[in-house]
């Protein structure tokens, strides 16, 4: 048994560039779990995922909201982020008008972990 995912999120495991988002945005596969909404793409070509966070401008006016919704999503993948595996990046997108509690987010976050196809596979 490998030695287990530390519970971090560093810089790199941040997607960012216009490349890698197009692809993802273009390549990826959508999907819906609880408050969010994802879309996945399974081979990043690195050894660990990346994650992006979306929080509509259109439904919270104020930065501080949507700013403290994505500090309640980026929390609840870094704690659950063994869920997801490595080699994916990851968009999600909160898609209620209203903030809800860090539970809810943490479990449409474990959802969405669940529903990924894990790839176990040797390639």
């Amino acid at each position: 048994m490998g030695a287990p995912l530390s519970h971090t999120l560093s810089k790199e495991e941040r997607l960012c560039g216009r490349n890698a988002v197009s692809a993802l945005l273009a390549k990826g596969r959508y999907g819906v779990a609880g408050c969010l909404k994802y879309c996945f793409l399974s081979d990043n070509g690195l050894a660990f995922s990346r994650i992006l966070i979306s929080v509509p401008k259109r439904s919270f006016k104020r930065a501080v909201k949507r700013n403290l919704l994505k500090r309640r999503i980026r929390e609840s993948y870094r704690l659950q982020k063994d869920l997801f595996g490595p080699g994916k990046d990851i968009l999600f997108i909160y898609t209620p008008k209203e903030v809800l509690p860090f539970a809810d987010i943490y479990a449409a976050v474990g959802e969405a972990g669940k529903a990924l196809p894990s790839d176990n596979h040797a390639k």
